[in-house]
């Protein structure tokens, strides 16, 4: 009887473990997968002028499926003009180090608008180009063009394929900090804005660069800097500020857009822009019926790093419809950014706070995207 008892306990036992395999083979598969298009959502700034194989960004490249890149000229936490570009041949070689260590392609993005927003400088050996506001006062569309495809020309040849411009922010407050006073914004006329801004468009495109729209739902009536603090445009911001994304989105011509760190109480009363469903998800996606890939402003700024913790930008980046969360990794530096932010975005699916289609959903949208990357 005990013989028999011990062969029925083996049997239970060896049936357990049967059964229990494929369910934690499906369970460990589920989770990859997770981190794979968490991973996608992505993009981080780093350190480095070389693309070296110990280095935190070749990690999370190799290993975390890291989407995305920004580089940048100034390292704002050291307050030294020293982080990722020295030259173009340098530079091409980390471009190039860094989409060799991808198996997706990699979005390697920079700020290159012109004028005073440009992180590749005669300083380094690349050509200076006008600001949207030099060229909108022209009133030549075809100075757009040309400005769009010297920029194309130029990141495409050191191994950019995305590029943060152009803004398409009215300029209603000529004394704003952030656009108006700086020159970014092509003109006080959204209809202008949208014209100039299409055939800039057009001159990257014509590199192969894909292009970002910003900032929405427009910075332009902005008092102040939302790198540095909280940015409420409820009492300036006016609906006009959205012609130029209705008007660029009816015509096709937008690769991405950038959300902005804004508040206004007539469109969300409780959150900025970047982290609000009624402004992502209803009125850009809803009303204007953008489908493509919704990015948002560097969560590292003050606007929003100072009133909300790292995981709840994510959640609520996330549930408001952003696809890919911008870590510029500048004004503060954490080598670990990228693994905390999937972790982040792993445990909230986990919770149940996110549902995993949500991320399947900016996934997807993500690799459409990528299939129209030149290199």
């Amino acid at each position: 009887m005990t013989h028999i008892r011990s062969l029925g306990a083996l049997f239970t036992v060896l049936f357990l473990l049967v059964t229990a395999t494929p369910s934690s083979a499906h369970s460990q598969k589920n989770s990859t997968e997770l981190k794979d298009m968490a991973g996608q959502m992505l993009m981080v700034g780093f350190r480095g002028y070389c693309a070296t194989e110990g280095s935190p960004i070749m990690r999370n490249i190799r290993e975390r499926n890291l989407g995305g890149v920004i580089i940048f000229a100034h390292d704002v936490a050291l307050k030294k003009p020293r982080r990722n570009i020295q030259s173009p041949q340098q530079l091409d070689r980390l471009t190039t180090g860094l989409r060799a260590a991808a198996t997706i392609p990699l979005l390697i993005a920079i700020d290159q608008e012109g004028g005073r927003v440009q992180r590749l400088k005669p300083g380094n050996g690349f050509a200076n180009t006008p600001s949207a506001q030099r060229i909108g006062a022209s009133g030549d569309v075809r100075q757009a063009w040309r400005a769009g495809e010297q920029i194309g020309s130029m990141l495409s040849m050191v191994g950019f394929n995305l590029d943060f411009a152009p803004v398409v922010d009215v300029n209603e407050n000529p004394r704003s900090p952030v656009i108006g006073a700086i020159g970014r914004s092509f003109s006080s006329n959204p209809n202008r804005v949208a014209a100039f801004a299409e055939r800039f468009i057009n001159g990257l495109h014509a590199h192969g660069v894909l292009s970002c729209i910003k900032h929405f739902p427009g910075h332009g009536s902005a008092g102040s800097d939302s790198h540095l603090g909280v940015t409420d445009v409820t009492r300036t911001w006016k609906p006009e500020e959205l012609i130029p994304y209705r008007t660029l989105i009816e015509k096709n011509k937008p690769d991405m857009i950038m959300t902005a760190h804004i508040f206004n109480a007539k469109l969300d009363p409780k959150l900025p822009a970047t982290l609000s469903k009624a402004v992502i998800t209803g009125m850009l996606r809803d009303k204007l019926d953008w489908q493509g890939v919704v990015i948002t402003d560097d969560l590292d700024m003050k606007a929003v790093s100072e009133q909300y913790g790292l995981s709840e930008r994510i959640r609520l980046a996330i549930q408001a419809g952003a696809d890919i969360l911008l870590f510029g990794n500048n004004l503060e530096y954490d080598p670990d950014i990228a693994a905390k932010a999937i972790d982040t975005i792993c445990n909230l699916v986990e919770s149940g706070a996110v549902p995993e289609e949500r991320i399947r959903e900016s996934y997807e949208r993500i690799m459409k995207l990528k299939k129209k990357i030149v290199k």
